[in-house]
């Protein structure tokens, strides 16, 4: 059976933000989820034209009352951004907010006479926008080693790069993953529901984590619990938390995002472009997901890459098939995504290892791939049925499997990490101090290149990665 999962994704993550109404956007089309009643401008003068602009439409709009327009957020802060109150919100519909759509298109004229974007929709930033994760995890046995396998350089604390992770926390049991050992951050603070079962994208950080430290032994990796539960965190929110978290612990070496979004634009994300802009004057490298919508549409901020002046400070990531070859079906696409890596039935850590821990599926797979695609994909293999499943067909009893430490999972969200480790791996093999030289050398050097949607890609394949097979006639293991 075939769940609704973009209608999915969108429920548990509205569950995930008590008292943030949220809709889908534009027009109830799969693209982008944003915070009802709200929009976004930059502080000071603009915010303030936005503000009397916004209830000018509105007073001379029959059905639009502009008493509810006012900002709801300081006069200034360190992000840039003033989240303007257009609307009042009703809670739990999902459908397309028509009172934001009015407060965007009364800038139309002012924005098309600026020559630049004055106002924004507050979106959801997440790594769980139609199909993210590309699939949910498969238990793999503690005896089967990591894919990509841990390399062989030795740690060193003196030369160690700093690999920083803004994610879901780390899961309770992660120091029991040997490559983990130098890996601090935050917490999981919920694992599981009041059953006992795991819930669905928690273990999400913990599991990048492991991908990078394998790729990469000579890393110190931070994880920072940014994202909420259900991985997701309101645009506005997000570019606070990444102020944060460089005021921490300092700007990394290497900043890795599995988490994005659309919206419909070229320009880029205005809720965290006062992050990307101080980004674009440090020396950090900012190694980011395209996404899993199998589009061309730009994800940001991983598609801040194709902007000019930050071509060498992002570095956006695609995902490959578990062959290598090709990109996988749920990969985004296109010029804006500048370099690709396995991102298919990766194995690394989960949770689970003194004591197994339940999950059961939410989503049951499909008889075909959703996006069109002939090979034994992600949509298809491993079989399993979900909780949820599509109107009218009658639900199958779930299927619960069992963690007993490592898993088997796939998105860009994991191609991402391995992408991360590939740098920091050469800039200790190289003993290069630069993260954007190595991203630029790392590049330059590498010879192996893969199709996709037609084009050939770089394709950036691990020493220690091996291509995964999968057996439709045994159900895709």
């Amino acid at each position: 059976m075939a769940p609704q999962r973009f209608h999915e994704q969108f429920d548990q993550i509205q569950r995930s933000m008590p008292g943030i109404p949220l809709a889908m956007g534009p027009d109830d089309s799969a693209e982008f989820f944003y915070e009802k009643g709200v929009v976004l401008a930059r502080d000071g003068d603009e915010a303030r034209l936005v503000e009397d602009t916004v209830r000018e439409h509105f007073t001379a709009m029959s059905g639009l009352t502009p008493d509810p327009v006012r900002r709801t957020s300081p006069e200034t802060n360190r992000t840039g951004i003033t989240r303007i109150r257009v609307g009042e919100p009703d809670e739990g519909h999902r459908g397309n907010d028509s009172t934001v759509a009015h407060a965007l298109r009364s800038l139309r004229t002012v924005e098309g006479r600026a020559g630049r974007r004055l106002i924004s929709r507050n979106h959801v930033v997440s790594i769980a926008v139609n199909a993210c994760p590309g699939d949910e995890p498969v238990p793999v046995p503690l005896s089967e080693p990591p894919n990509p396998a841990a390399a062989s350089t030795p740690y060193d604390e003196e030369t160690a790069v700093g690999v920083l992770v803004i994610d879901t926390g780390l899961m309770n049991d992660y120091r029991s993953y040997p490559l983990l050992a130098h890996t601090e951050g935050d917490a999981q603070l919920t694992e599981c529901g009041d059953d006992g079962v795991l819930k669905q994208y928690v273990g999400h950080g913990t599991f990048i984590a492991g991908l990078v430290a394998a790729v990469a032994p000579n890393t110190d990796v931070t994880v920072l619990g940014t994202l909420n539960d259900a991985g997701a965190i309101l645009e506005s929110e997000l570019g606070e938390k990444l102020f944060e978290a460089v005021d921490r612990g300092g700007w990394p070496e290497v900043l890795s995002l599995s988490a994005g979004t659309s919206n419909g634009r070229v320009d880029g994300l205005l809720g965290v472009h006062a992050f990307m802009e101080e980004l674009r004057d440090r020396r950090t490298l900012l190694v980011a997901a395209a996404g899993n919508n199998a589009s061309a549409t730009p994800f940001w901020p991983a598609a801040y890459a194709d902007l000019p002046g930050w071509e060498d400070s992002v570095l956006s990531v695609g995902a490959l098939r578990s062959d290598g070859e090709f990109g996988a079906c749920f990969s985004n696409h296109g010029g804006w995504v500048k370099a690709y890596a396995p991102g298919e039935r990766l194995t690394s850590a989960l949770t689970g290892f003194g004591t197994p821990v339940p999950y059961v599926y939410q989503h049951s797979t499909y008889d075909a791939c959703r996006f069109g695609f002939a090979y034994p994909c992600t949509c298809q293999y491993p079989r399993h049925n979900g909780v949820l499943s599509e109107p009218g067909e009658a639900p199958a009893k779930p299927d619960q499997v069992m963690f007993e430490g490592h898993a088997q999972w796939s998105g860009t969200s994991f191609a991402t990490p391995v992408v991360a480790g590939l740098v920091a791996a050469h800039m200790t093999a190289h003993k290069e101090t630069d993260p954007r030289v190595a991203r630029t050398q790392l590049l330059a050097a590498n010879t192996e290149y893969a199709e996709v949607r037609g084009a050939h890609v770089p394709a950036l394949l691990p020493p220690t990665w091996h291509p995964v097979t999968v057996d439709p006639s045994a159900g895709g293991s």
